[in-house]
This record gives C-alpha cells, structure tokens and sequence, in this order.
C-alpha cells in the first residue's frame, strides 16, 4: 500500500526542514543579529512555507492514491485561476469559466488515476484542440485572444501536472514503490530550485537571462542543477535505477524544469508581475511552486511508462 512509504518518506523530508530551520535561525542570530535582514528573513519565510507543504503532503500520501489525486487537483485548480487572473484588473472565476475549469480538472484527474493511458494523453489535448479549431470559426479575434490564456493555462497548469499523481497508477511498480518515484521527481525539481538560489546568493553574479529573469544567475543555475543531480544520485534507492542513471535523470528533469520555469518567468514579465500570487509566504503563488515541476513531469511520467 502507498500509505506504508508515508512514515519513512516524511520522516526524511522532516529531517531535512529541521536542519534547514536550524541553519536559517543560526544564521539569523549569527549573521542578522537578530534584526531585519531581507535575505535571511526571506530565507526563514520560505522554510516555514515548506514545513506547511510538506505537512499537507505528508497527509495526502497517508490518504493513498485518492488524497495525493486530490491534492494536486485543488493545486492545478490554484495554479490555473493565478495563471488566467494574474496581471488582470478582474476578481474571480465566475460562472461558465469556474465551471469549465472544475469539469477540466475533474476529467483529467480521474483519467490520471485510472490508469488508461491513452484516455489520460490525448483526453485533455483532443478537448481544447476541438475548442479551439471551433472558436476560431466563430469568435472574434479580441474573443480567441481571451480564450488563449485559458488554453495555455489548462495545458500547464493540469495537464502537465497531472501527471505527477499518475506517477501512482504505473502499471509496473508497486504501491511505494509508485510513492517514491513521485517523491523523487518532487524532491530533485524543488531542490534544484533552493540550490539555484543559495547558489545564486552565495556566488552568483552574472545573470543568466537578464531581461526574464534578472534574479537566475549562470553559477546560481549551473550549481543548482548540478548539486540537485548529484543529490538525484543519492536517492537512488527511491527510484529502479543505479546511482549513475539516477544522477542521469535527475540531471535531464532539472534542466527541464529550469526551462519550464524560465517559460513562465516570461509569462510573468509580459504581463508585468513579479509573483503569481501571494498564497505561499517567501514563494509567491501556487504557480511560483510548480513553475519547475510542469515541464518535466510529462517528460518524467513517459520515460518511466516506456522502461
């Protein structure tokens, strides 16, 4: 059962949030002083924001396969409307739209976990293509011009991320072993991302894509990436795979997801945002989470369906 990998799996996680809170106090006290200091306290914001994440992970993945489904579909949800609304002098998703965006997810997510592969790949996809060859027929261009962004949207936002929880219906894998696939796509993707940062911090200084993302430099980026590959390498355990190969793929996802994330980083400087949304203190919005993850899951799902 995926319910026995919950202990072992979130005992680990929590021992990496207790060092990291341990780090970010010393830090705060040795280098701080105790004071406001913007890049330490941003630092502690981001740990608590994690041990919040990852308690709520930690309860989906006791609930089985159902609670982690659900989980990433009221992600997918929070992601899409920031997606659609960010930048946007509009309140809520009302009527037909909220009602189209529940019935998208729904679909998706049940055919992610029932197994029917074909069904869960080319559902989503056939929809929005059928959608959109319509609309053009019959909308306006100011009209296909709104319907672009929830099309987009869709695509990133759940169909892409759909595909983590389908990690746990793979026909070929056990139910914890199922678990620890997901955890290592999640752990090696996010990882990545606080190494680019602490790397960024600590001898970064010549930005990589200036004019999307001045915050990503070339040493921040490259020791992300590289310190998350090697830490792809020691886990795994959690995966089929050797060390070398482990080292391989996390190196291959980790690049994917510093591509999907500079995709949106230029989403957001086009609509002249810095965060998608402020649901997450130190992170910005549920899209700012899996700005990283969106890419690379597809990727990730089909190579482990294909070995």
């Amino acid at each position: 059962m995926i319910e026995r990998a919950a202990w072992p799996l979130m005992g680990g996680l929590a021992t990496v949030l207790v060092v990291a809170s341990l780090v970010g106090q010393i830090l705060r006290v040795v280098v701080a002083h105790r004071q406001a200091h913007p890049l330490i306290d941003n630092l502690n914001r981001r740990i608590a924001a994690w041990w919040v994440i990852v308690s709520v992970f930690g309860l989906a993945v006791l609930a089985g396969q159902a609670g982690i489904t659900l989980l990433f579909a009221l992600a997918s949800f929070a992601a899409l409307r920031e997606f659609i609304m960010a930048g946007r002098p509009v309140g809520a998703p009302r009527g037909r739209l909220l009602a189209g965006m529940l019935l998208a997810i729904a679909l998706q997510y049940a055919l992610a976990a029932s197994g029917e592969a074909l069904l869960f790949a080319l559902g989503l996809p056939s929809v929005l293509l059928v959608g959109v060859v319509a609309g053009r027929r019959r909308a306006s261009c100011a009209a296909n011009a709104r319907q672009a962004p929830l099309a987009s949207g869709l695509l990133i936002c759940v169909y892409a991320i759909s595909h983590i929880p389908a990690l746990l219906a793979l026909p070929s894998t056990d139910g914890p072993g199922k678990v620890y696939l997901l955890a290592f796509l999640i752990v090696v993707v996010q990882a990545s991302d606080v190494l680019q940062y602490v790397w960024g911090k600590l001898v970064g200084r010549r930005p990589i894509a200036p004019r999307i993302s001045p915050g990503k430099t070339l040493a921040g980026t490259l020791g992300g990436i590289l310190s998350a590959s090697l830490l792809g390498a020691c886990l795994s355990s959690l995966t089929p795979f050797a060390p070398g190969k482990a080292a391989l793929l996390a190196l291959l996802i980790t690049l994917l997801g510093f591509a999907g994330s500079l995709f949106l980083s230029a989403s957001k400087r086009q609509r002249g945002i810095k965060d998608w949304g402020s649901l997450l203190p130190g992170h910005g919005g549920m899209l700012d989470r899996l700005d990283s993850l969106w890419l690379p899951a597809p990727v990730y799902y089909y190579l482990l369906r294909a070995l």
